[in-house]
């Protein structure tokens, strides 16, 4: 599993002005099984995006291709885990530590 945390490196009102596509572009990555929860950070800076169901190379390939990233409005640090507990909501997603 994945945390996936962007940080804006531009004014918030050219975020804002990008902010439909990529909202369509989280919403393709939701239908396709990747995000699984994600939002705006507090104070507004940035956001956080929970993915899985993937591996390191193909997460990172998918941040670069976020609107927010290719417009040059933000940066993305992925941190990988493994998901050993979860709330029954996300037992799909519970994951065994390597042997």
């Amino acid at each position: 599993m994945f945390v996936l945390e962007l940080t804006y490196t531009a004014p918030l009102d050219r975020i804002d002005a990008v902010l439909a596509e990529h909202v369509e572009w989280l919403k393709e990555h939701y239908t396709a099984g990747t995000f699984l929860a994600s939002g705006r950070k507090v104070p507004r800076d940035g956001g956080v995006i929970l993915a899985a169901g993937a591996d390191r190379a193909t997460i990172e390939e998918i941040t670069r291709t976020d609107p927010f990233t290719r417009a040059g409005l933000a940066e993305y640090t992925v941190t990988e885990f493994v998901a050993t507990t979860t709330a029954p909501a996300l037992d799909a997603f519970r994951e065994q530590l390597p042997a």
